[in-house]
């Protein structure tokens, strides 16, 4: 994992997802997170934290696929690009730590279309489906 850079597809051109995405790969992520969510004074990487960017890429998400192409190349993706900025300003805050901000980096920049925008919709729940048994209790 370590060094490891979030892929979303097996083979892009062929609508091919990596049948591990969902389970070992979001759960890696998962746990990698949450140690370096304990590590240090400061708890970082807060369940309601990670939450927030979820449910920001979900409603971007339901946003998309009810708009054409126009309103995902020229509305919707320069939002989902907008979290990124978002992310590296809650590390500068000391909030999150840099695995999360290179995990969503690498699955914002990895999308292009609605499809891929749909599966790392998917692969950020599964990831927090994992990171509620790993992350730190509140």
């Amino acid at each position: 994992m370590k060094g490891k850079s979030l892929r979303l597809w097996k083979d892009r051109e062929k609508m091919q997802l990596d049948p591990r995405l969902f389970s070992d790969t979001a759960e890696e992520w998962a746990k990698k997170i949450a140690k370096e969510a304990k590590e240090g004074k400061k708890e970082k990487n807060k369940n309601s934290q990670l939450r927030r960017y979820f449910d920001e890429i979900v409603r971007l998400n339901t946003a998309a696929q009810h708009g054409g192409e126009e309103n995902m190349k020229y509305k919707v993706l320069p939002q989902i690009h907008m979290i990124i900025a978002k992310v590296v300003y809650a590390r500068g805050r000391d909030l999150v730590t840099d695995s999360f901000v290179n995990m969503m980096r690498d699955g914002i920049n990895a999308i292009e279309n609605k499809a891929d925008l749909q599966v790392f919709k998917n692969f950020l729940e599964s990831f927090m489906g994992f990171y509620k048994v790993y992350g730190p209790k509140q």
